[in-house]
């Protein structure tokens, strides 16, 4: 063998060594792909590789082969889209899980398919006598429509049963309605058994008046929202379902790798429910990045003196946050506060509830007429100005009979207590919203505040300010979730702040029975349609769920399905849908003009809920370096939109999810 041929064999061995040096084969290569980056270009790519659980190459087909090895594996996904992982910015995971419990599953149902419904499940469960029946998810602002037999909620669960206390559960989470053996069970704040009644809600128990609902003659209907629903003692959705969820934890992530979810804001974690993630990581299981939303209520947390216990708070969050602080996959640095409840009022009521959440201008009273079918629509207003109502808010207390309330009504049409000038109420004292957002952000915290009315978002965005002012850091990210409707003047606030908004893009539409719980309290309109319901010029029409305006002034837009609320399914794709068309198929939109395109809600779902969460380093966005969190679609979501098809986004169905370069979930085929 000459010297020649030899240095040939050894140069070429080099090469080869070099080579494999310079280009390592991957454990994965997938082509053949549509592939939106979410990167800073928004760039799209036909091919990547992962090694380990790591992006190492995005790019063209030709250039991707070579990353391919002997043991590579190779896929071809013959042009479908694949998106970065998607993260949920507010979501409730505990609740996502389907249990065998009495479940209305947010149907509206009128008020005597309410009893049988309640009553069947008392018998398919065979609940005991005097134990308590919870009915979960109940769409308290659609059905409900009341009949002779069945007047009020009250009427209806009683029918249902006098021999069980039972709740019905809201669907948002924060409404309830209780029976007659229920509402009896109220305690004063002493601990006495007081009961909540006309007498009590005037006495014992007046804190909690806004928070109920009552009949014509000042009784309780049923409703009983927000705090006040603590008063029965009756369990509560952590009480309920926490331990039947803990009997199998991994159900949870399973539900939320196969809606493309791989990074989550957990929006409401009380200490006592971390056992859900520590289990979930010691089984191996924790397919999510998770940042828990610490929450500690400063109307329940108090010192002796009956103050807000800051050091106790403080030093539990902490705490807590120290324990995951080297964690990679838990993070504990965000607190939740609730600057209100919700806006929606009963408009079925006798007067009709008002919407609890304080409002910049008070309330409007309308009058409602129910139709043939029982369903209402608004037929004028009550002049609050005129000298009727002068002289009952001047002399109230001679509606505390029953009879003077029922010639009243009938003489004037409407209810004496209609001559009131409510504008509802925070979840806190204004100063409690702020000392709070202060004292956590000293302590390193972010804050992320549920905040719904124009008044509290004000509030909040008032704490916000105030804290970074205290603390000198502007950068702190900060969020506000749902938002449903800003005052015009605080859009700008917002964007000069840059907070990050947590919207739920699938509430902004418009829908008749939904509507009338909320818009006649805002606006002066007539009928019961949704074109009577929005009139172009409407404060509600024009500064509902503004999500163009706040993205234009320099909000950052992220997704959070809110899940349980409405449904148990976090439905990333219709929330996407949505934002794009802001209205359900055949229906009108609300304020169209407030739309964004699918990108930015892609967007929303992805880099900007990991920059949201610190995460952004290493997830969020399809890019060399960062995790392999990824989704394959069954359609492609970007043409849909391109070609005027935006509201079929919202079918899509995820094919696949890999989380850390590995599949956590791949759909069955049919």
């Amino acid at each position: 063998m000459s010297k020649l041929f030899l240095t040939l064999v050894t140069l070429l061995c080099a090469a080869s060594s070099w080579s494999a040096t310079a280009h390592p084969t991957a454990d994965l290569v997938i082509t053949d792909a549509r592939i939106y980056t979410a990167d800073a270009a928004r760039s799209m790519a036909e091919a990547i590789a992962v090694r380990a659980d790591k992006i190492v190459f995005v790019g063209r087909n030709d250039d991707a082969k070579r990353w391919i090895g002997p043991k590579t594996k190779v896929r071809r996904l013959g042009g479908r889209l694949l998106l970065p992982g998607l993260y949920d910015s507010h979501i409730h995971p505990v609740g996502i899980v389907d249990l065998e419990v009495c479940d209305l599953k947010s149907e509206a149902q009128s008020l005597a398919a309410m009893t049988a419904f309640v009553r069947g499940c008392i018998e398919r469960y065979r609940i005991p006598a005097g134990s308590w029946v919870s009915v979960r998810q109940w769409n308290f602002s659609n059905g409900n429509v009341p009949d002779t037999a069945h007047p009020t909620l009250r009427v209806a669960l009683d029918l249902a049963s006098r021999r069980h206390p039972i709740q019905l559960i809201g669907n948002d989470g924060h409404h309830g309605a209780f029976n007659s053996l229920a509402l009896a069970r109220a305690k004063s704040a002493a601990g006495q058994v007081v009961g909540i009644s006309k007498a009590t809600l005037t006495g014992d128990l007046q804190a909690y008046r806004k928070l109920v609902g009552v009949d014509a003659g000042g009784e309780p209907n049923g409703t009983v929202n927000e705090e006040a629903r603590q008063a029965m003692g009756a369990p509560s959705i952590l009480d309920v379902d926490f331990a039947e969820v803990m009997k199998a934890p991994e159900r949870v992530t399973a539900r939320l790798n196969s809606a493309g979810i791989t990074g989550v804001l957990d929006a409401v974690v009380p200490p006592e429910t971390l056992t859900l993630y520590d289990t979930l990581e010691k089984r191996h299981k924790l397919t999510v990045r998770a940042t828990l939303a610490q929450f500690y209520d400063p109307d329940q947390i108090r010192t002796t003196a009956g103050q807000p216990d800051w050091e106790r708070m403080l030093s539990s969050a902490t705490a807590i946050r120290a324990k995951y602080a080297n964690d990679p996959l838990l993070r504990a640095d965000v607190v939740k506060l609730f600057a209100d409840g919700v806006l929606e009022g009963n408009p079925y009521a006798v007067p009709p509830t008002l919407p609890e959440v304080a409002s910049i201008r008070p309330y409007l009273q309308p009058i409602f007429q129910a139709g043939a079918d029982g369903h209402l629509s608004v037929v004028g207003y009550v002049d609050t100005a005129s000298p009727l109502c002068v002289e009952v808010r001047a002399h109230h207390e001679q509606f505390e009979m029953a009879a003077a309330t029922a010639a009243f009504l009938k003489e004037h049409g409407h209810h004496p207590d209609q001559c009131l000038i409510p504008a509802g109420q925070l979840q806190h004292d204004r100063a409690v919203i702020l000392e709070f957002a202060k004292r956590f952000h000293l302590a390193g915290f972010g804050v992320h505040i549920h905040a719904i009315g124009d008044l509290p978002i004000r509030t909040a965005v008032d704490a916000i300010e105030a804290a970074r002012a205290a603390d000198g850091i502007s950068s702190t990210h900060d969020a506000l979730a749902h938002i449903q409707l800003v005052h015009p003047d605080d859009v700008a606030r917002i964007g000069r702040d840059h907070l990050y908004l947590a919207f739920t893009y699938s509430w902004a539409l418009t829908d008749p029975e939904y509507d009338l719980s909320v818009v006649p309290f805002l606006d002066r309109v007539h009928g019961g349609d949704a074109a009577a319901l929005h009139p172009a010029d409407g404060y509600y029409e024009q500064n509902a769920y503004p999500v163009r305006s706040l993205k234009e002034a320099g909000a950052t837009l992220l997704g959070g399905s809110d899940a349980p609320v409405n449904t148990r399914d976090p439905q990333p794709f219709v929330n996407i849908a949505m934002a794009a068309t802001r209205r359900l198929p055949g229906k009108p939109p609300l304020n169209a003009a407030e739309a964004i395109p699918v990108r930015d809600a892609i967007d929303a779902y992805t880099i900007n809920g990991a920059r949201y969460l610190g995460r952004d380093h290493e997830a969020g966005s399809i890019e060399a370096g960062k995790s392999a969190d990824f989704v394959v679609l069954d359609r492609d979501i970007l043409a849909l939109a391109d070609g005027g098809r935006a509201e079929e986004v919202g079918k899509t169905r995820v094919l696949e999810t890999w989380f850390m370069g590995k599949a956590v979930y791949v759909r069955r085929k049919p």
